[in-house]
């Protein structure tokens, strides 16, 4: 796959973090993904909350699996480390990078069919042992790279592109997430950068497994009538229905919304997804209050958004669980990582 490199071009006057970098030097190389992806904003609210918090680039290990939303990571902050798995195995190769050195932070960049189908198991056991990195969930109820069949999010009575209509039910990776003990769990979506970015530097922050479930419709396969995750704008002028394979240009759609209000986002065709924010008096400590209060919007057709869940104390954060060195494994002496011959055939007695 190749990337076109953004030139490198600044204008002097840029602001700068408190380690002296511009936002232009947390970005990637130019995104290859259809225009108006959703993604494309998420991309831009990681390069804005790594920028804010002044992380350095090459403390930042950012992975991904197979899909559009796994290209995201060759979108920002290039001085990073980057590694892109195989299908739906992002979560294990986190977990020994991380075990290696937990001096570094960890973004696992997914899509709904990278995590949710092929990839479940692996995603499930990042949540189980509480690795300390922040997963985000590309969420837009399409295989999009395969021309859009439903993935496992894809809401009962959703219409493919082609008419299909999905009967089967979806999972919901925030209530999966709670019911799995993860301590901190949100949900956004791609246009609401306001609250986007803050949830991306609280989950960076968090220490241990942070879940962003981020709404993030695809202009190619979800614009169409019947669809319920599709990212769209109030148009000016009909747009006719064109060939498959011709993605037009489409305008990033941004909302702005109160806490505790709802708002429809229209899609292209008039149908919409109804977002409803979290009221300020939302208590995300209390995990059964949280549980229901997300079923109950679901019954009503609505997807709330912020921090979700949130347990302030990880006793069973994954480096206390297992007790690794506080040093990174490169950097530990040989004698510490060398038991020796008596120490090793003690440890092999106990499998015989």
């Amino acid at each position: 796959m190749t990337f076109i490199p953004k030139p490198k071009i600044a204008h002097p006057s840029l602001p700068r973090n408190e380690l002296g970098l511009t936002r232009r030097e947390y970005e990637g190389a130019l995104s290859t993904l259809c225009a108006g992806c959703g993604h494309d904003s998420i991309t831009a609210a990681i390069i804005e909350a790594c920028w804010g918090i002044s992380m350095r680039p090459e403390n930042l290990v950012k992975l991904s699996g197979i899909g559009c939303s796994s290209k995201t990571t060759a979108y920002f902050v290039s001085g990073g480390h980057g590694f892109n798995s195989v299908h739906g195995r992002m979560p294990s190769i986190a977990m020994g990078a991380n075990a290696a050195n937990r001096d570094l932070y960890y973004i696992g960049i997914s899509g709904d069919g990278d995590s949710l189908s092929i990839g479940l198991g692996q995603f499930c056991h990042a949540i189980r042992r509480n690795v300390n990195m922040l997963y985000i969930i590309e969420n837009n109820g399409v295989y999009g790279l395969t021309k859009g069949q439903f993935s496992a999010s894809a809401d009962i009575g959703t219409k493919a592109k082609k008419g299909e209509v999905n009967q089967q039910p979806p999972i919901d990776p925030v209530l999966l997430a709670m019911n799995l003990g993860a301590g901190f769990v949100a949900r956004s979506f791609s246009g609401d950068k306001a609250q986007l970015v803050p949830l991306i530097q609280a989950g960076l922050k968090y220490p241990g497994f942070a879940l962003i479930d981020v709404l993030s419709p695809c202009v190619t396969f979800n614009d169409h009538d019947g669809s319920t995750k599709s990212y769209a704008f109030t148009r000016e002028h009909y747009e006719p229905v064109v060939e498959a394979d011709f993605v037009p240009f489409k305008k990033e759609i941004a909302t702005d919304y109160a806490a505790g209000e709802a708002v429809p986002v229209m899609l292209h065709d008039g149908s919409r997804v109804v977002l409803r924010k979290l009221a300020e008096d939302y208590d995300p400590t209390d995990e059964l209050h949280a549980h229901d209060y997300v079923q109950q919007h679901i019954a009503k057709g609505e997807y709330l958004t912020g921090l979700l869940h949130c347990r302030p104390t990880q006793d069973t954060e994954f480096h206390a669980l297992n007790r690794t060195p506080e040093l990174p494994l490169n950097q530990l002496p040989f004698e510490r990582l060398n038991p020796g011959s008596k120490q090793l055939g003690k440890l092999m007695a106990r499998y015989r």
